[in-house]
């Protein structure tokens, strides 16, 4: 039986509705992230869709951005759930999300209190936890049984966690989820945000540099630069432009990338 805070809430996606930055409270505006050039004194970000992406070249904060939502939402900065705060990530790269959250204010209609972050660094960190106890309820698994995420390919496990994860209400945050997935992996992976996105109690916000999954139709597509974000076709974005370009003759394209 599903405790008082784990209920259902009979209301769809999205749950998060917008987050902004408070300049009240960034003690030091040269520190990073504060010094990003997206995290300006009027930056907000309002969600009107159950399904956002965003986009962006390696160093804009997108990570970061992901990191500071998903410690608003209550999981630990460096990846998984609420609950997950004792498990060992000390080997996670860049956490600098909390530090982000201090100065994020966010308006939920209504709060959410489960979902997942997955972050690629940290999956085996939390698949390790998972793997020696198994305490809380994941829908088909029964309580106790291991998941024994390990045992799997890399994409495989990939898969395999987020199918039993994403089953349930909440909001769930994904920093570059193709990262351990084959195309054909990441076709499997568009099918499991179809099926989130028509439970309608999915919200899903997510990073990518997959041109694939930046095509989910519907979702609201975000470019992050300098300039900030702002909205973006695929054919707009330069991950599309290059795998064209690499499509339209790969050797070509091979030999005058390394020629530069």
């Amino acid at each position: 039986m599903a405790s008082k805070r784990n209920r259902t809430i009979d209301m769809p996606a999205p749950y998060l509705r917008r987050v902004w930055l408070d300049p009240a409270r960034i003690a030091d505006r040269a520190a990073y992230p504060f010094c990003l050039p997206f995290l300006r004194d009027d930056f907000e970000l309002s969600f009107d869709r159950p399904i956002t992406i965003i986009v962006g070249e390696n160093g804009t904060g997108k990570s970061t951005f992901l990191e500071g939502i998903a410690v608003l939402a209550g999981y630990d900065e460096a990846g998984g759930g609420r609950g997950y705060m004792p498990v060992d990530h000390s080997n996670a790269l860049e956490k600098m999300g909390g530090e982000l959250s201090k100065a994020l204010r966010a308006g939920w209609l209504p709060k959410i209190a489960n979902g997942w972050f997955f972050r690629a660094e940290s999956f085996f960190s939390v698949a390790r936890y998972q793997d020696k106890v198994n305490t809380e309820y994941i829908p088909g698994v029964p309580t106790g049984t291991p998941p024994d995420y390990l045992s799997h390919s890399h994409g495989e496990g990939f898969l395999r966690f987020f199918e039993e994860r994403c089953k349930t209400q909440g909001i769930f945050i994904f920093d570059e989820p193709e990262s351990a997935l084959s195309p054909a992996r990441q076709m499997e992976f568009l099918k499991l945000m179809r099926r989130m996105e028509q439970s309608t109690i999915c919200q899903i916000v997510m990073a990518t540099h997959s041109p694939m999954l930046m095509a989910y139709p519907g979702a609201r597509l975000l470019r992050l630069s300098k300039y900030g974000l702002e909205p973006v076709t695929v054919e707009q974005t330069d991950h599309y432009k290059v795998m064209r370009e690499f499509c339209a003759d790969p050797a070509g394209f091979v030999e005058g990338a390394i020629a530069e």
